[in-house]
């Protein structure tokens, strides 16, 4: 993280006696600044997590669907059956959310589509054409919520987070962290820019602090670290380009990807498995992320490190494939 979010954060300690601002309102200006945006179609949680649990529970009914694409990120699911509403997972052959795909799956009875974009855990991305297209496409009253944890990273000249869709349609919702890019994973905080209705509500229901003072003060200072951003940004840049290089030299399969980290395909059958793999980094101090949750348990999910860690893991992937 920022060395500056540090220094908020330890400073916001003298302060841990009084409640947080319950609005998060200095975190939302900031936000605003950043973004271009109004601070009053804002709100922040206790990370997006919170906020994606929540949409549901305000705009389903039992029975109603969540649609979501097959190796979309794995709350979606979780999500939905809390709210009692049936999750969808539509197929997505190509590793990349299928547009199509969503439009034909949803009904009368669909009533949230995610989207996550760039995608976790493949890392690809959808452009922004192609979401404007799903929006126009469904239903009027389904709330479709683009979940753009990972957008700080994209360098694609086809690509929007969301912003524009929101600002220009209707029933849109965009979600972003501080966990990413700025590094503040363990604050859990995050927000979303939404239609002054949908901001109503879910102030009415998220919790009245959800959001600690010293995450507050962390995520003000990360956003105003600009050059800690973009010196994170460029070393992500640089070491996606390295990782996919050295790790395809080894023989195993790396999907295209535009976040900070790498889906890697491991052999189906043999000594060389997904499985056979995930132990062995493990015994090595390295831990990747196994998929087989989100329908590819072929793979790992290697997000980038260090230079240091970076090189401990190609090391070791090296050591495994000899």
């Amino acid at each position: 993280p920022s060395p500056a979010a540090i220094e908020a954060y330890n400073a916001a300690a003298a302060n841990m006696h009084l409640y947080p601002d319950s609005s998060a309102a200095e975190l939302r200006r900031a936000i605003g600044e950043a973004f271009g945006l109004n601070p009053d179609r804002i709100v922040c949680g206790n990370g997006s997590d919170e906020l994606l649990h929540l949409l549901p529970q305000i705009y389903c009914a039992p029975g109603d669907e969540v649609l979501y694409s097959a190796h979309g990120f794995i709350v979606y699911p979780i999500v939905a059956r809390a709210a009692s509403a049936i999750p969808v997972a539509v197929p997505e052959p190509e590793m990349r959310t299928d547009i199509d795909a969503l439009l034909a799956r949803a009904t009368d009875k669909t009533k949230i589509v995610f989207v996550t974009n760039p995608n976790n855990p493949t890392g690809s991305y959808n452009t922004a054409a192609e979401l404007r297209r799903l929006r126009s496409g469904l239903p009027k009253d389904c709330l479709l919520v683009i979940d753009a944890a990972y957008a700080d990273y994209v360098e694609r000249n086809d690509f929007e987070s969301g912003i524009e869709l929101v600002a220009t349609t209707e029933n849109t919702v965009m979600t972003r962290t501080f966990s990413k890019i700025h590094g503040l994973a363990a604050l859990r905080v995050g927000w979303a820019y939404a239609p002054a209705s949908v901001i109503d509500t879910l102030n009415r229901v998220r919790g009245p602090f959800n959001v600690s003072t010293s995450a507050q003060a962390a995520a003000v200072a990360a956003l105003r670290d600009k050059a800690h951003a973009a010196a994170a940004k460029a070393h992500n840049t640089k070491s996606l380009i390295w990782l996919k290089e050295k790790i395809e030299a080894v023989g195993l399969k790396v999907f295209p990807s535009v976040a900070n980290f790498l889906l890697t395909e491991f052999p189906a059958t043999g000594a060389k498995t997904a499985a056979a793999a995930d132990a062995f980094l493990m015994s090595r101090g390295i831990i990747l992320r196994a998929v087989g949750a989100y329908g590819l348990p072929n793979c790992l999910r290697l997000s980038v490190g260090t230079d240091e860690g970076n090189k401990a893991a190609v090391a070791a992937l090296e050591e495994f494939m000899s």
